[in-house]
């Protein structure tokens, strides 16, 4: 059975969403040329019917990983279990891995709703905005349940990267761990890693959160022949996972570094009451690049 699809479009660029997985973004491309802004989605990762072969998704009601097997809340413990084949430890929340339902749809904007059960009771909405070729995401959780749970946010967009890939992200310092385990401590980013002016990605592996962040990014592609101009809203961090001779890297804006609610006084994570809301954005401006004289 194919995936249903819902499609956005603006005066420069497409949008295909697919809802049912998880509210993720498909393919975000230029009309005039086809030239993509995400990873590209072809037809058998739409239907390997997996968000993390798509081009992005949400994570609510937290961000990455969580260790302990659960989490402390002020009405005690919750138990938490590993919520894929690959992966240890409960990630990413529960968002990405149900339907969500469109409640309401223009040619260029779009609302999704979710109300899920698992593994408390919450609603999410994802705000969903094409215009003169800048995508706007805005990812709202509202707690439902009875007891005050503890909530983050983030988004999990797959940029496309090849050797011309530049990327500029200042940050003050990046989360480390021991070998093999979750990270637990904050140093100062290394050179290696560092990003105040754009420069090429690491051809190492990196998959580390990154705190003191303005919420300003670029995501240059020279050879494609345009930049993102990023900014996001409600995250004070990011991850970036560049994984070896691979075609993508991540770039996610997060409310929370990788499993807060076990660092000292939780950093990013919001407790809520019933009603209460918290709230994540980002903007990625495409911007052509002016062609270079003969």
């Amino acid at each position: 059975m194919s995936t249903p699809l819902l499609h956005l479009q603006d005066a420069l660029t497409s949008l295909s969403i697919a809802p049912s997985l998880g509210a993720s973004l498909v393919n975000w491309q230029v009309k005039a040329s086809g030239q993509p802004l995400l990873r590209p989605t072809d037809a058998n990762g739409l239907a390997s019917a997996n968000p993390r072969a798509l081009g992005c998704y949400p994570l609510v009601p937290w961000s990455n990983r969580i260790a302990g097997g659960g989490i402390a809340t002020p009405d005690g413990w919750l138990q938490l279990s590993p919520n894929t084949t690959h992966d240890p430890y409960p990630i990413h929340g529960s968002g990405w891995q149900q339907a969500w339902e469109v409640q309401r749809q223009t040619q260029r904007s779009a609302r999704l709703g979710l109300s899920s059960q698992i593994p408390f009771a919450y609603q999410a909405l994802l705000d969903i905005d094409l215009h003169d070729g800048c995508l706007t995401l805005q990812l709202t959780v509202i707690h439902q349940d009875t007891r005050p749970m503890w909530h983050g946010l983030g988004l999990h967009p797959y940029f496309p990267r090849n050797a011309h890939t530049r990327l500029q992200a200042a940050a003050e310092t990046v989360w480390i761990g021991e070998p093999g385990q979750l990270p637990e401590r904050q140093e100062a980013v290394p050179q290696q890693w560092r990003f105040e002016r754009l420069r090429p990605l690491p051809t190492a592996v990196v998959d580390h959160a990154f705190s003191g962040w303005s919420g300003q990014c670029l995501i240059e592609q020279a050879d494609a022949g345009y930049r993102l101009s990023c900014s996001a809203q409600g995250a004070e961090h990011f991850l970036l996972f560049c994984p070896e001779q691979r075609d993508f890297f991540c770039f996610e804006p997060v409310s929370h570094p990788i499993n807060a609610h076990h660092l000292p006084q939780r950093p990013g994570l919001r407790l809520l009451q019933r009603g209460q809301r918290h709230t994540l954005g980002l903007r990625l401006q495409y911007q052509p690049l002016a062609e270079q004289p003969g």
